[in-house]
């Protein structure tokens, strides 16, 4: 590798190398040129001493009279850079100069014989390695543009805000770093409420950074307390923040009023949520109703009057929802102003086309809402697409679709009639006989597939609303199907959960306890407390639940959430759903009013239910 005596790695040009080359020669003859290390005042020159022994770059020679006259020249290291040769002693001299960078500046602009000498220095210092990398650059610019430079540095005020610190610790004027010209970050949007979610949940499981001990056994007179709260819809104003939540007395009181729910009939030794695939709960336990008629007689009379009591309470707006659950499918009753809809509104899930056939049968108008919105967003398809001939062949499955669901017979008439002229071109040949044509039967269950397939899935879900829903009552009562007539739940009645009081409720709690266990995060362990739920949770003892803990945990605890499936598609939006909700008076119904404010809301959540919730400095993200 040749020998180079200047190295530079600032890309100039070669009429500037040429030129700096020959001021570097003239800047070189005046350090060697010195006989001693003293000047006229007798001082010791200890600048001119050090700085005859550093090269002009890292990669590049010593500059010593020994290696100027000698022939052992030390060679160039082929792996060194500039950053990683820069000792602290030339950090040291840069940081000096880096000081009287601005009288030297200044000094430019006087004469022309003067700027002349401020060139050659900064020259020097480049050659030296006095300066860095990027320092280098703005030197090649300042030889540029050396008057408009000049201009701006006379402008230009010391403050520090113009410097920014390099890796080498030296500050560059002019230079600011995209952290300072950015603009300020922007901050993300507090979400202080989660979405309405209507389904049933089986169990919740919440963990903190802090205890969660202050849940657990409660004092006599703090369950007295909360119950009696729960029946007179009371509820207690709790701090922002609480310091210390296990010596407060009203965040105990106010969990245990929201644990409590209403539910008919009542059996101690059986579970009677779930219904649905919860045979082997029932299985072993005693069901003296199984074979005694009387005893199912009476059993439904008692649910009768129940369930009557809970629609009078929600038609009055004293009750905002309930729950029918029963072993094939559950309902969802809803009063007016809640879910968005200034009616009372009732939803089914799942169904089956004996259940749609008996409503039509009891003249109960009702819609399928998935149907309705798939069959709307393909006909906008099509139309988008313009393709005449899709258009007419998807109209005509969905009016089959629509005959299915709706069974309107006016058009099932024309389907016959449809079929039977199929089979006239037979005719015309003469070999309708020799041709077995299909029976009355086959046909009908052709017709009936696409209805069948909808059974038992979230898109059989049906809405009945507004003076339907009455009927719909009527029909439950005298629905033979409501009730199991074999298997390990004959007998009983389906399950009636309700979150105020109603005739023949009792009065249930669901079950909390806390578990403090040690959770690894990275290479160490973390003390995290957890609370586990389970039981029938409703969406308002949910909310409840979660409004406890915004302030007991100080806005930092994370949930994860069991919804039961059937239910889950109750998350829809309703076909004729009017968003006047507000003007509805619900003060009450029993409820506290901030859940109240999130039950009035339409869901966004679509068939899905919540599956984690999680809140950090007081906002909400949630995952579905």
């Amino acid at each position: 590798m040749s020998k180079q005596e200047g190295y530079s790695p600032s890309f100039k040009r070669p009429a500037e190398i040429m030129r700096m080359r020959r001021r570097r020669a003239r800047s070189d003859a005046g350090v060697f040129s010195s006989p001693s290390g003293h000047d006229s005042t007798g001082c010791t020159r200890q600048s001119s001493s050090s700085v005859a022994c550093v090269r002009p770059f890292s990669p590049g020679p010593l500059f010593n009279s020994q290696n100027r006259s000698g022939g052992g020249i030390k060679r160039r290291n082929p792996f060194a850079s500039i950053e990683n040769t820069f000792s602290p002693k030339k950090k040291f001299l840069v940081s000096n100069d880096n000081g009287n960078t601005e009288a030297a500046d200044s000094s430019r602009i006087k004469t022309s014989t003067e700027e002349e000498e401020d060139e050659d220095m900064s020259t020097k210092r480049e050659c030296q390695g006095l300066l860095s990398f990027s320092g280098s650059l703005n030197n090649a610019e300042k030889l540029e543009h050396q008057d408009i430079s000049s201009k701006k540095r006379l402008s230009l005020s010391e403050d520090d805000s113009l410097f920014e610190e390099e890796e080498e610790g030296i500050k560059h004027p002019l230079i600011k770093s995209p952290k300072a010209i950015a603009p300020a970050s922007i901050v993300p949007p507090v979400c202080t409420e989660y979405p309405a979610d209507w389904s049933l949940k089986t169990r919740l499981l919440f963990t903190s950074p802090l205890s969660l001990s202050w849940a657990e056994q409660p004092k006599a007179q703090e369950q007295a307390l909360g119950l009696s709260q729960h029946c007179r819809a009371q509820f207690s104003t709790l701090p922002h923040s609480l310091q210390d939540p296990r010596s407060c007395s009203e965040l105990r009181c106010t969990f245990q009023q929201s644990l409590l729910y209403w539910q008919h009939p009542s059996l101690p030794w059986i579970s009677l949520f779930p219904r649905i695939n919860a045979e082997r709960s029932f299985t072993g336990k005693s069901t003296p109703w199984a074979q005694d008629t009387t005893l199912q007689q009476s059993l439904m009379s008692e649910w009768s009057i129940s369930l009557s009591s809970l629609y009078s309470l929600l038609k009055a707006r004293l009750c905002p929802y309930f729950y029918l659950c029963s072993y094939q499918f559950t309902v969802l009753f809803r009063a007016a102003g809640i879910g968005g809809s200034s009616r009372i509104t009732a939803l089914i899930s799942p169904t089956t086309r004996g259940l749609r056939e008996a409503m039509k049968a009891e003249g109960i108008e009702f819609s399928l809402p998935l149907v309705e919105e798939r069959r709307r967003s393909k006909d906008q398809q099509y139309l988008t697409q313009g393709e005449d001939e899709k258009q007419k062949s998807e109209e005509c499955s969905e009016l089959k679709q629509c005959v299915e669901c709706d069974g309107d017979e006016e058009v099932h008439d024309g389907y016959n009639d449809d079929e039977d002229s199929s089979f006239s071109w037979l005719k015309e040949m003469g070999v309708q006989d020799k041709i077995k044509k299909p029976d009355s039967i086959t046909i009908q269950l052709r017709k009936e597939s696409h209805t069948v397939s909808l059974d038992h899935k979230p898109e059989s879900v049906v809405c009945v609303e507004e003076s339907n829903t009455f009927t719909l009552i009527n029909f439950l009562i005298n629905y033979k199907g409501l009730v199991a007539a074999a298997g390990s739940q004959t007998g009983l009645p389906p399950t009636l959960l309700a979150p105020v009081a109603f005739s023949g409720a009792t009065m249930h709690k669901l079950k909390a306890r806390s578990v403090n266990v040690k959770s690894q995060i990275g290479s160490s362990y973390q003390n995290i407390s957890s609370m586990e739920i389970t039981g029938p949770i409703l969406p308002s003892c949910l909310h409840a639940i979660t409004t406890l803990l915004k302030h007991s945990q100080k806005g930092n605890f994370s949930a994860t959430l069991y919804p039961h499936a059937p239910t889950a598609v109750m998350n829809i939006h309703t076909t004729k759903q009017q968003c006047t909700a507000e003007t509805v008076d619900l003060s009450g119904c029993g409820l506290h009013p901030a859940s109240i404010q999130q039950l009035q809301q339409p869901s966004t959540l679509g068939k899905t239910a919540l599956t984690h919730i999680n809140m950090n400095n007081h906002s909400y993200i949630w995952k579905n």
